[in-house]
């Protein structure tokens, strides 16, 4: 097994081993894909900061210390949602932003970032599953966002209920998609 896995357990292409050699390890059954060109060691099970530490490989170097991985990104990591099919990334709309490289596989929504918004997960920066949650129901389709809300609020460890979820919803104010989340919430609410 390699030795050189990075301090957050990836392991990535760079000098040291080819996007081919990892790929060779990992049909060896040595290594596993967590993300795009992520690996893990077989001998390590798959976490929630090991997946954002996965995600975080694959965000362009010019917005890594200020994007926050988020939505649909984050469900995932949080282990409540597929993976996806392009990384979120939230840029608090305070600080000026910086486009995407073509091809990047990521998205990039402005956004207000409240203090609790925020946590440290595989050393990449995520929203919290409250946060998480908020944002799904107010932004995935109705097919989509039901699953993910419903294994997030599943999660004991999420601290994340239905309840909680429709109580944030209710506070915020002037946010696009916030009437048609609360209505998804009372239906997913009714017994």
């Amino acid at each position: 097994m390699p030795d050189s896995l990075e301090p957050d357990g990836i392991l990535a292409p760079d000098a040291q081993f080819t996007l081919a050699e990892l790929c060779a390890m990992e049909l060896d059954g040595v290594l596993v894909r967590v993300f795009g060109k992520a690996f893990r060691s077989a001998a390590e099970p798959e976490t929630p900061a090991l997946r954002a530490a996965a995600l975080a490989h694959q965000v362009p170097a010019s917005m890594a210390a200020r994007a926050v991985l988020g939505r649909g990104s984050a469900a995932w990591i949080h282990g409540c949602a597929p993976p996806p099919a392009a990384i979120c990334l939230l840029l608090d709309r305070r600080h000026r932003t910086t486009s995407l490289p073509p091809h990047s596989g990521c998205t990039v929504h402005e956004v207000h970032l409240g203090t609790y918004d925020v946590e440290q997960l595989g050393g990449a920066r995520v929203t919290c599953a409250l946060r998480t949650a908020v944002d799904v129901a107010m932004h995935e389709p109705p097919a989509a966002a039901v699953p993910v809300l419903l294994a997030l609020s599943a999660a004991p460890e999420l601290q994340c209920p239905l309840g909680r979820i429709n109580a944030a919803l209710a506070t915020a104010h002037h946010i696009p998609g916030r009437r048609r989340a609360l209505a998804l919430l009372r239906r997913l609410l009714e017994p």
